[in-house]
């Protein structure tokens, strides 16, 4: 079976490609292969309101599981609420929103890739898939070409007995211990009983202790006074964070010819390691191509790649100031202090949008980690 185009993976990037493909460019014929049974696993990606455009919330709202007008942090020194939307989109959502749109024998799943090149992918059967165009959003993949850390995290979806009474998210809670790095709890309230706490770590290395994790979020539970709860399901997740690299290097290292979506492209946020919003963007930028030309793909997309990531140095360079400049148990300082900012600031950060003077005024006064290592750090090379 040939195809105009051919997604690689079944993860976000390329879910969200060929649920926007399938409404915007209904006379091309995209298939997606995936390993597994289901399109995106099984995760929650989040966003800020301001992360996407109004039509870009509008065409991915059935992807949402919950929507909450604001937000919290607590820190050492500080709480604080910020009243800046927040939505998180379930894998499941996307599974249904994909299968609805798309048709049941272009969704090849189960079906594990042995190769691929730019005129179609061989599976390990030994069964061949011919496509004018080949897209790998299998995620991210170990490089030489990106210098990196981590964000790890282990998640439990819990039912409370009694209601739990959080009303927001709690973005982070940066309140618990900090011996191993930069740690904080992350809290969704999907409803009045169910919540989903994440225990995470930016970390120096991938290396995670589920079951330690695990123990931490029940006590993590127990200080917040949840009362009796059971566990729903649960998750993990390892992310890299960009502290700096050569994104020529990335994409010359790929497959000639085969454009790359999603993390595997180097499109996350290099500081947050938020996937959704570059995911959004890169399904927009693939429906609006003019046709569907192998070159012109490839040479869109890779544009899009390199320009997002030169755009990005000032948030690598945040990435470093954390991990280089501060010890691991003071990393947290930093986002304490971020956190004392104006919420337009805030939100401009997260959204990759920072001005010339919103850079100034982070790095502005006394930094919050050594004024040598600190200095250093900004003198360096990305």
């Amino acid at each position: 079976m040939d195809f105009d185009l051919i997604l690689v993976g079944g993860g976000l990037a390329s879910g969200l490609a060929g649920l926007r493909l399938a409404t915007r460019r209904p006379e091309l014929r995209v298939a997606i292969v995936e390993a597994e049974s289901r399109i995106g696993g099984d995760h929650v990606w989040s966003s800020f309101d301001s992360d996407v455009t109004p039509a870009q919330r509008e065409w991915t709202a059935p992807l949402y599981a919950a929507r909450w007008p604001r937000y919290d942090v607590r820190f050492p020194a500080f709480s604080r609420t910020l009243h800046h939307g927040y939505a998180s989109a379930r894998s499941a959502n996307l599974d249904a929103a994909v299968r609805a749109a798309m048709p049941a024998d272009h969704l090849l799943f189960g079906r594990k890739v042995r190769s691929l090149d730019a005129t179609g992918v061989t599976l390990e059967s030994g069964e061949r898939l011919g496509a004018r165009v080949v897209i790998d959003g299998r995620g991210h993949a170990p490089t030489t070409a990106l210098e990196l850390a981590w964000q790890k995290f282990v998640g439990l979806e819990i039912e409370t007995l009694r209601p739990h009474g959080m009303e927001a998210p709690l973005i982070m809670d940066a309140t618990v211990d900090q011996a191993e790095g930069y740690r904080f709890v992350y809290v969704l309230p999907w409803d009045e009983r169910r919540l989903l706490i994440e225990d995470t770590y930016y970390s120096d290395s991938p290396d995670l202790d589920v079951e330690t994790v695990k123990a931490r979020i029940g006590d993590w539970a127990l200080s917040a006074g949840l009362g009796p709860h059971g566990v729903v399901r649960s998750e993990q997740g390892v992310l890299p964070l960009a502290l700096g690299g050569n994104i020529e290097t990335l994409w010359d290292a790929g497959t000639p010819g085969v454009a790359r979506i999603g993390m595997r492209a180097g499109l996350f946020h290099p500081l947050t390691g938020y996937s959704f919003p570059d995911a959004v963007r890169t399904a927009d930028l693939l429906a609006d191509l003019p046709r569907f030309d192998p070159d012109l793909v490839y040479n869109a997309v890779r544009s899009h790649a390199t320009r997002t990531w030169h755009g990005r140095r000032y948030y690598r360079m945040l990435a470093r100031m954390l991990f280089r400049a501060a010890d691991p148990p003071a990393r947290y300082r930093v986002l304490q202090h971020f956190y004392r900012m104006p919420e337009a600031l805030v939100a401009r950060f997260y959204a990759g949008n920072s001005t010339r003077a919103d850079k100034l005024r982070i790095l502005a006064g006394r930094p919050p980690v050594p004024l040598g290592r600190a200095l250093a750090v900004m003198l360096g090379v990305d």
